[in-house]
């Protein structure tokens, strides 16, 4: 019987995907491995299930009536895991998840340690990098991504909030220096400031804002650049020692502001913030240790990011 199955979610992957490259993304296989698949099966079966040219594939005529049952004997399988899903009581087993270092350490860790000690049967493999990781090639669960998601069939997500940002300043420096009052000030007065500066491989990212029509704004503070670095903890420090302006999350900098070694400079006319999501490989049905995950994260995140 299991050799009758053998190549059958390979082929039906491949024709819902459209090819085997996407095919091998959604199972988490190599391309060839699930060439390989369905070549097997149809030498088993004795028949071509696609035409193949070096640019394209299509369903040969009993590949369509061979994907029909196929498809919907799959879809009994999943009815019937799903079933099994469904009854389960306690989630268990281990969850490896991928997330950007400081919101991980400082936000998502907590979460998932109070995660686990309501399960005890969970466990938590994390990696903490701020390296866009491909989930499926390196066998993640679960990831944590801050910022625009890019197209992929072989991935799901689901958003769990904001980071919103502000502009922040040491009342020292405001008191040497004068405060601001609109991002327009910003743009017009900024060869009278200094800033600090996030920067990575590719160089200082620009500050985003919202006008009050929506659109997006751009400041890049080249000129007065006093400090940077790839550590917006280390961001948030420099401004509370007086080296400039920095652009910095509202909940990073939420202690500092409370404790008066930070001012927020202006208010904005629209909030500008990074989406953060969860991102899962595509799947017939998500594991309950996946799914208790996400749900906790999408309930208690949003307002630690407010």
């Amino acid at each position: 019987m299991s050799e009758r199955l053998n190549g059958i979610e390979a082929f039906v992957a491949a024709v819902e995907a459209g090819n085997f490259a996407l095919a091998a993304q959604r199972l988490r296989l190599t391309r060839s491995a699930v060439g390989k698949s369905v070549a097997r099966l149809e030498e088993r079966l004795g028949t071509r299930l696609f035409h193949r040219t070096t640019r394209s594939q299509s369903l040969t005529e009993d590949g369509h009536a061979y994907y029909e049952r196929c498809r919907r004997a799959l879809a009994e399988l999943d009815a019937a895991d799903a079933a099994v899903e469904a009854g389960r009581q306690t989630p268990a087993g281990r969850v490896r998840i991928t997330m950007p270092a400081l919101i991980g350490r400082a936000c998502v860790a907590p979460l998932l340690l109070e995660l686990g000690q309501r399960h005890p049967q969970l466990r938590f493999d994390v990696s903490f990098s701020d390296r866009r990781i491909d989930i499926v090639d390196e066998g993640f669960d679960l990831a944590i991504r801050s910022g625009a998601l890019g197209d992929s069939a072989a991935l799901v997500a689901r958003l769990l909030g904001h980071q919103w940002m502000g502009v922040y300043a040491s009342p020292d420096y405001l008191a040497a220096h004068g405060r601001l009052e609109s991002v327009e000030a910003l743009r017009r007065d900024a060869s009278a400031h200094r800033f600090v500066g996030y920067a990575r491989e590719t160089g200082v990212h620009p500050w985003q804002f919202r006008d009050a029509a929506g659109r997006l704004v751009d400041f890049v503070a080249h000129t007065r650049l006093e400090f940077s670095c790839d550590s917006l903890e280390v961001s948030a420090m420099a401004a509370i020692h007086g080296m400039g302006m920095a652009r910095l999350p509202t909940w990073l900098a939420a202690d500092a502001v409370a404790a008066g070694s930070l001012v927020r400079v202006f208010d904005e006319p629209q909030p500008f913030g990074y989406a953060l999501n969860a991102v899962w490989p595509q799947a017939r049905a998500l594991p309950l240790k996946t799914r208790v995950a996400i749900d906790l994260l999408a309930e208690r995140l949003p307002p630690l990011l407010a």
